[in-house]
C-alpha cells in the first residue's frame, strides 16, 4: 500500500495550530481581533452569591477587562452567546486574543476552546440494505419500524410539510419527551406533530462572526432554507411516501430507515457555515430533551479531542446512553481525510447502491462515454448530433477560468447553440451548468479531473448535461481537439437512459468518501463502516429548486443527493432500529451490532471495489465494511464500552488530566490505567496497531477485549484469524464457553512481525481479521498493522 505520513508529526502540526489561536496576539489591543471562544468552567465552583450560573459566567467575563475598557454590564453580558450545562458546562462568547488569554487564567476556568466552522457534508436504499415494508419478521418488525425512539437531526432544519413527516396512525408523543417545538420565521409552534416532536433553532454563534441574519434568504427558525437538513432527516427517520421521485427518475416508495421514529430537529447550519458555539448548544439541548439518537452530517479539522467541540459534544451525549453518528467527511480518496474520528462516535463513509441514472455522450466519430445524469427538462432531439467545444481552449480571457465555467467567464459567441465542455473544480456541478445556459448553450458535459477524488455523482441539472469521469473527459477533449485540426466541426449529444436498477457491481466505496488511517488516534480505525451515500431520493423544501441553482424555479418534493452527509443519517436511523428491538443496549453495544455484522464483499461476490481506482477497497476506505441491518439486530457478542474504558484511553493516548476533564467533565488518575495497557486496548471491535520501525528487530503488541454474549444463553465461540500477511497473531484462549446472556469473557491477541525495509517516514500497512463463530453468529473484527519507518 501507498506510504502514509507520519501521525506524530499531523498530531502535533494540528495541536499547534488550534492551540496557537488562544495565545496569538495576546498582547495586542483587547478590542482587536474579537472571535468566538467556548469556555469550560468547573460548575461546582459557583459562589452562592450568584443566583445563576449565567449570572456568574457575566461576573466571571467583567472581572477580565482591562483598566482602558469601561464597557457596562449590559455590553459584557450581551457577549455570551450561549451557556451550556448537559454535556458540557460554561459557556462561548466572543472576546478579544488578550481577553481569552486573561479569562483562561482565572481559577474557575478549565478551558478556553477556539471556535471552529463547520460545513455540512453533502428510495431505493432501504430495500437494497433488506429492510422492506412487507417484511413479517426481521429488523422492522422487531423495533416496530422504530417507535418511540427519538433520533435528534443536528443540521440546517427542516420542511415540515413534506409527506416523509407526517404522523398518520402514530401514538402520542413518549412520554420521555422534554423537549419543545420553538416557533420562528415561517415556522409556527404548530409545524411540529407526533412525528415531528421537537425543533430549535442556533444562530448567536453565527451572527456573532457575520453579523445579524439576512431574513431575506434565511429564516429565523428551524426551517429549513437549503435542503440539506430536510434530505438528511428523512433518510434516518421518513415516513412511506408513494408515489416518490425527483424529476421522474428513482420512481417508487420513498421511505427513511426508522418509519416510525420520531424527529426533534436542531438547527445549526447557515449561509456561512455551521458553528462550534452553536453545535454545542444544540447537543447540549438535545440529550437535555431527551433523544435517543444524535446524527450529525457537519465536519470539519480533526483536532485533539479536547479542542474538538463535536467530540466533547458527543462524549457528553453517549454517557447518557445516546448513540452519535457522524459523517466520515467528503476529503476522500486520499488518505487521513477521515473526520468526526472520536472513538465514543459512529464515523460513517459512503457506498454506491445497486441503482444508477446513466447519460452517456456519443461523439460525432461513434463513440460512446459513459455518464450520469438527472435531467427532466426538455432533452435534445433524439439522433441529432450537435456543435461541441471545450470551454479551456474557446472560452475567451482566462483559459483555466473559462475551462471551469464560472460565472462571467464563458463567451456566448462561443457557447451559443453548442454543447459545452467544462472541468470540474471550484463552483458546484450545476452551477456550471447554470453559467452555460446563461451563455446560450443548450448542453453541458462536465468532466472530472484526474485528482479531484469526486467521482461520478448524478445531479439535478438545469439544462441537457451529463458528468463523466476523467478518463471519458480527455478522450472528449482530445476529440474536439484532433476535429479543430482537421478543420472539421466536432459534434455531440447525450443520451439520457432514465434510472437503471440491479448494477454491479455494488456496494462500491464512492470515490468522495474520505479515508482512514484516523489522523488523531491511529489505534481506532476509522472510518468504523460506510453505508449508502451516493445518488440517495429523500425529502427536499418547497422552495428550493433540486439544483440548489438559485435561478432554478423547479419544485420537487424529493431530491438526489450525495455524500457521507446522506450515508451518516442511514446509520443513525438503523441505530433507532436496533435500540427499540434491544432497550437495554449501550451506544457502544450498538455500534458493535452494525460493526461486527457488516460486510466487505459485493453483489458478485467479490470484496468490494474503490470507484476511484477500479482496485479492491481496504480497511481505511470502508472500516468493518457495509452495514447489515438484519444481521445486526442479532449479532451475537457485542463489546461494550464504559465511560471509564473512555478515559483509560485518553490517559494512554497521552492525554493531560486537564485536556480529560475537558472531554469528560471529570477530574482523570491516569496512573493505573497506564499500568494498564495502551490505547489499542480500547474495547474497540476493530483492533489497530502502529509499530514504530527504528532497525530490523522483532516487534510483538496485544490487545485485550472482552465481548458480551447477546446471543443464545449456552453457546461455544470458536475463532479463526486472519493473519496479515507476513506475520504471527494468536489468539487466547481460542475457545469462549457462555452459559447466560449478558456474560463477558475476555481474550487476548497477540501480533508478531518483523521490521520492514522502508524509506524513513514512509509506513506499511496490512490488514487481516479475527473472527468467533458459534456456527449461527459470526462476529468479524479488523486487524490493520501500520508499520512506520523512524530514522536510524
Amino acid at each position: 500500500m501507498a506510504s502514509s505520513p507520519s501521525f506524530s508529526l499531523i498530531h502535533l502540526f494540528f495541536i499547534a495550530i488550534v492551540s496557537a489561536a488562544v495565545a496569538t496576539d495576546a498582547s495586542s489591543s483587547s478590542n482587536s481581533g474579537k472571535k468566538t471562544f467556548i469556555i469550560q468552567v468547573q460548575q461546582e465552583s459557583k459562589p452562592s452569591i450568584f443566583q445563576t450560573h449565567k449570572h456568574w459566567y457575566e461576573s466571571s467575563l467583567a472581572s477580565i477587562l482591562t483598566s482602558t475598557q469601561t464597557k457596562s454590564h449590559d455590553e459584557d453580558a450581551s457577549r455570551i452567546l450561549h451557556t451550556y450545562e448537559t454535556v458540557f458546562h460554561g459557556f462561548s462568547a466572543k472576546l478579544s486574543p488578550l481577553e481569552a488569554h486573561e479569562l483562561q487564567t482565572l481559577s474557575h476556568i478549565i478551558a478556553v476552546i477556539p471556535e471552529q466552522v463547520r460545513h455540512v457534508q453533502t428510495t431505493r436504499s432501504p430495500e437494497f440494505l433488506g429492510l422492506r415494508k412487507a417484511d413479517n419478521a426481521g429488523l422492522l418488525k422487531e423495533s416496530d419500524f422504530g417507535s418511540d425512539l427519538v433520533i435528534g437531526v443536528i443540521d440546517t432544519g427542516i420542511w415540515p410539510e413534506r409527506q416523509s413527516f407526517n404522523d398518520h396512525d402514530l401514538g402520542p408523543v413518549p412520554p420521555k419527551w422534554k423537549g419543545r417545538c420553538v416557533g420562528g420565521k415561517e415556522f409556527p409552534e404548530a409545524s411540529c406533530n407526533r412525528k415531528l416532536i421537537g425543533a430549535r433553532y442556533f444562530y448567536n454563534g453565527y451572527e456573532a462572526t457575520n453579523g445579524k441574519m439576512n431574513e431575506t434568504s434565511e429564516y429565523r427558525s428551524p426551517r429549513d432554507s437549503d435542503g440539506h437538513g430536510t434530505h438528511t432527516a428523512s433518510i434516518a427517520a421518513g415516513r412511506y411516501v408513494f408515489p416518490a421521485s425527483t424529476l421522474g427518475y428513482a420512481r417508487g416508495v420513498a421511505a427513511g430507515m426508522a418509519p416510525k421514529a420520531r424527529l426533534a430537529v436542531y438547527k445549526v447550519c447557515w449561509n456561512g457555515g455551521c458553528f462550534d458555539s452553536d453545535i454545542l448548544a444544540a447537543f447540549d439541548a438535545a440529550v437535555a430533551d431527551g433523544v435517543d439518537v444524535i446524527s450529525l452530517s457537519v465536519g470539519g479539522v480533526v483536532v485533539p479531542y479536547y479542542l474538538d467541540v463535536i467530540a466533547i459534544g458527543a462524549f457528553g451525549a453517549s454517557e447518557a446512553g445516546v448513540f452519535v453518528s457522524a459523517s466520515a467527511g467528503n476529503g476522500g480518496p486520499g488518505g487521513l481525510t477521515v473526520t468526526n474520528v472520536a472513538p465514543w462516535v459512529t464515523t460513517v463513509g459512503a457506498g454506491t447502491i445497486d441503482r444508477d441514472f446513466p447519460a452517456d455522450v456519443k461523439l460525432g466519430n461513434g463513440r460512446i462515454i459513459h455518464g450520469v445524469s438527472i435531467y427532466g427538462g426538455p432533452g435534445l432531439a433524439p439522433g441529432r448530433l450537435y456543435p461541441i467545444v471545450y470551454a479551456g481552449t474557446e472560452g475567451g480571457g482566462d483559459g483555466y477560468s473559462s475551462s471551469l465555467c464560472l460565472e462571467g467567464s464563458l463567451d456566448p459567441k462561443m457557447a451559443k447553440g453548442r454543447i459545452v465542455v467544462c472541468d470540474r473544480g471550484i463552483n458546484s456541478r450545476a452551477a456550471k451548468g447554470d453559467v452555460v445556459k446563461k451563455a446560450g448553450g443548450i448542453g453541458m458535459i462536465l468532466a472530472n479531473g484526474v485528482f479531484d477524488g469526486e467521482g461520478l455523482v448524478a445531479d439535478c441539472h438545469i439544462l441537457p448535461a451529463t458528468s463523466v469521469g476523467a478518463s471519458g473527459g480527455e478522450e472528449i477533449r482530445r476529440y474536439i481537439s484532433a476535429a479543430s485540426k482537421s478543420k472539421s466541426s466536432p459534434t455531440a449529444t447525450i443520451i439520457f437512459k432514465g434510472t437503471k436498477l440491479g448494477i454491479r457491481p455494488a456496494p462500491v466505496v464512492a470515490s468522495f468518501s474520505a479515508r482512514g488511517p484516523n489522523p488523531e488516534s491511529p489505534e481506532i480505525l476509522k472510518p468504523d463502516v460506510i453505508a449508502p451515500g451516493l445518488n440517495i431520493l429523500a425529502a427536499w423544501p418547497d422552495k428550493v429548486g433540486p439544483s440548489g441553482v438559485p435561478s432554478d424555479g423547479r419544485r420537487t418534493e424529493f431530491n438526489i443527493l450525495s455524500g457521507t452527509s446522506m450515508a451518516c443519517p442511514h446509520v443513525s436511523g438503523l441505530a433507532a432500529l436496533l435500540k427499540a428491538a434491544h432497550p437495554d443496549w449501550s451506544p457502544a453495544a450498538v455500534k458493535s451490532a452494525l460493526l461486527t455484522t457488516a460486510y466487505t464483499v459485493d453483489n458478485r461476490g467479490k470484496t468490494m471495489l474503490d470507484e476511484s481506482t477500479g482496485n479492491v477497497s481496504s480497511v481505511f476506505d470502508y472500516g468493518s465494511g457495509h452495514v447489515h441491518p438484519q444481521k445486526a439486530m442479532d449479532p451475537g457478542l457485542v463489546y461494550d464500552i464504559s465511560t471509564y474504558d473512555y478515559v483509560n484511553f485518553l490517559c494512554n493516548s497521552n492525554y493531560t488530566t486537564q485536556n480529560i476533564q475537558v472531554i469528560t467533565r471529570k477530574g482523570a488518575d491516569c496512573s493505573g490505567a497506564k499500568k494498564a495497557g495502551h490505547a489499542g486496548n480500547l474495547n474497540y471491535p476493530s483492533l489497530s496497531a502502529v509499530f514504530q520501525q527504528y532497525g530490523k528487530h522483532k516487534m510483538s503488541t496485544h490487545f485485550i477485549r472482552t465481548v458480551t454474549n447477546v446471543g443464545d444463553p449456552n453457546s461455544v465461540y470458536k475463532v479463526t484469524i486472519n493473519p496479515p500477511k507476513g506475520m504471527v497473531v494468536t489468539v487466547q484462549p481460542d475457545k469462549l464457553s457462555f452459559s447466560r446472556v449478558g456474560q463477558k469473557l475476555s481474550f487476548l491477541t497477540r501480533v508478531q512481525t518483523r521490521a520492514v525495509k522502508l524509506s524513513p517516514g514512509s509506513s506499511s500497512i496490512k490488514s487481516g481479521s479475527i473472527v468467533w463463530s458459534d456456527g449461527k453468529h459470526t462476529v468479524t473484527s479488523p486487524l490493520v498493522v501500520t508499520m512506520m519507518q523512524q530514522p536510524l
